[in-house]
């Protein structure tokens, strides 16, 4: 965080990539119980908060993938790390004025949850020249206020998305209600799976589905996830 000390962020750096050992395996763990192959799922380091220092250590213990919530955090870090071998993932609330930022500096974004920010995304990235993988963010347990469309609401939305030139739809993201026990974890991330299944078309780039954090990544791995998100088993309770 800012303010803090060199040694601390070390300190930090260390502790982290310590941490990346026990969730590696615990991933390993829940691929082996699933029947899948580990490299099928993708660990996103979200650094929300963290350093670059940090960001960086983890780079070099082999991680590419890091997930960011935050727009300005983001572009300060990836700025400062300069690292193009990293791939960065947006996840946090897209607001409209951010568009063109997380366009130029993300290679993915995980929250797309309604037509309006979708077309400001393409037409930032086609500004760019480049392409963005994006994922639509549903609202699986229907929470007031949370982001993310309704399930009703996907197939819609899926067709404006994949209609628009710039932006690669990958698949469905979401971040369900924390519950105790894998059964209960379990039920809103089949349901994630199976919505995917139902708005997928032969031959489309539709194969991801990111979903499962520190607290419930096995049940999401047993339900088929392709990228889980994981900050707190990284880096510890944050502090803000």
């Amino acid at each position: 965080m800012p303010g803090e000390s060199p040694m601390s962020q070390q300190r930090e750096s260390s502790t982290a990539t310590e941490r990346l050992a026990t969730v590696r395996s615990r991933i390993e763990a829940a691929c082996r119980q699933a029947g899948r192959n580990p490299d099928d799922v993708k660990l996103i380091a979200v650094g929300k908060t963290k350093p670059a220092a940090v960001i960086a250590a983890l780079a070099d213990a082999g991680l590419v993938d890091f997930g960011e919530n935050y727009v300005q955090e983001a572009t300060e870090k990836i700025a400062s790390l300069d690292a193009p071998g990293l791939t960065w993932h947006f996840i946090g609330h897209i607001q409209s004025n951010k568009c063109a930022d997380v366009a130029k500096h993300f290679d993915w974004v995980h929250t797309v949850d309604r037509a309006k920010i979708a077309r400001r995304l393409d037409a930032a990235a086609a500004r760019l020249g480049r392409s963005l993988n994006v994922l639509i963010q549903v609202n699986v347990d229907e929470e007031a206020g949370k982001s993310g469309v309704l399930a009703h609401e996907l197939p819609d939305l899926v067709e404006e998305v994949a209609a628009l030139p710039a932006l690669v739809l990958r698949g469905l993201m979401t971040i369900p209600a924390p519950v105790s026990g894998q059964d209960a974890q379990r039920r809103p991330f089949a349901q994630l799976r199976r919505l995917l299944e139902s708005v997928r078309s032969p031959g489309d780039a539709m194969d991801c589905l990111s979903m499962g954090m520190s607290a419930d990544l096995e049940a999401a791995i047993a339900e088929g996830a392709t990228h889980v998100r994981v900050g707190t088993a990284l880096f510890g309770p944050r502090q803000y």
